[in-house]
């Protein structure tokens, strides 16, 4: 395989410290671009859209503990055994995760968001705008197991 060199567009400020898996819904946060790369230009018009997704990586996952395989969702027997390409656990080949946050007001190089699930000084790899058309266009559906994970996450 072909390796990829990703490199920050910027971190992330603020927010939660400690790595915990529920409660993120009040949980503010900035994320700051990478001055020496981007210009304040770069936000310009972001602030227009309500939301924004995140593309990060889990930098505090050690390469031990990534799974390529099948495991029960946060250790919990009680629900299925679960390949990792269908869950969205940190711990995962890549450790890359996508979320989800409301934006509160953009400053700068400096992104204020609410309800991202990613911790104080977490490298940020992309910044897109959230846009309806790109969730989906049919009715989602998912497992029991699923939703009762999320029950307490937001």
């Amino acid at each position: 395989m072909t390796a990829i060199e990703v490199r920050p567009v910027g971190w992330v400020t603020g927010g939660r410290a400690p790595v915990e898996d529920d409660a993120w819904g009040g949980v503010e946060a900035v994320i700051r671009l990478d001055g020496e790369k981007f210009g304040p230009e770069a936000l310009y018009g972001l602030d227009t859209f309500s939301h924004l997704e995140v593309v990060f990586h889990f930098d505090r996952v050690p390469e031990e503990r990534v799974e390529t395989g099948a495991r029960h969702p946060r250790g919990n027997t009680g629900w299925p055994l679960i390949g990792i390409f269908a869950q969205r656990g940190k711990n995962r080949p890549n450790r890359l995760g996508v979320s989800r946050c409301k934006i509160l007001r953009v400053d700068g190089l400096d992104v204020h968001v609410a309800g991202l699930d990613a911790v104080d000084g977490t490298p940020v790899l992309d910044l897109k705008p959230w846009m309806a058309k790109f969730g989906p266009l049919d009715t989602a559906f998912q497992p029991a197991w699923a939703t009762e994970l999320m029950r307490d996450y937001y």
